[in-house]
């Protein structure tokens, strides 16, 4: 299943991924938009569960992201001085 194609370009400065450069790159950015604004939702709709229903979205939705990110970055993740590599 796995083409090997990366997902998110590598950034020119730092450590990290940069914009995503694919539709899955997209598709799992956008997933985690969604993933964050119902979790402030529910956070805002009930201030005891809802804050932890809440964060109990929205935690494991950003480790999936940095996951997903780290793994299908071009290049991999590393520190970058903004030479071009």
């Amino acid at each position: 299943m796995d083409d090997g194609k990366p997902w998110f370009a590598q950034k020119r400065y730092g450590y990290g991924a940069g914009l995503p450069i694919a539709w899955q790159g997209w598709a799992v950015l956008g997933a985690w938009f969604l993933a964050v604004l119902t979790g402030i939702g529910l956070a805002a709709w009930d201030e005891d569960v809802g804050l932890i229903a809440g964060l109990a979205l929205i935690v494991p939705a950003t480790a999936a992201l940095i996951y997903a990110s780290a793994i299908k970055t071009r290049g991999g993740w590393r520190w970058r001085w903004g030479g071009d590599d």
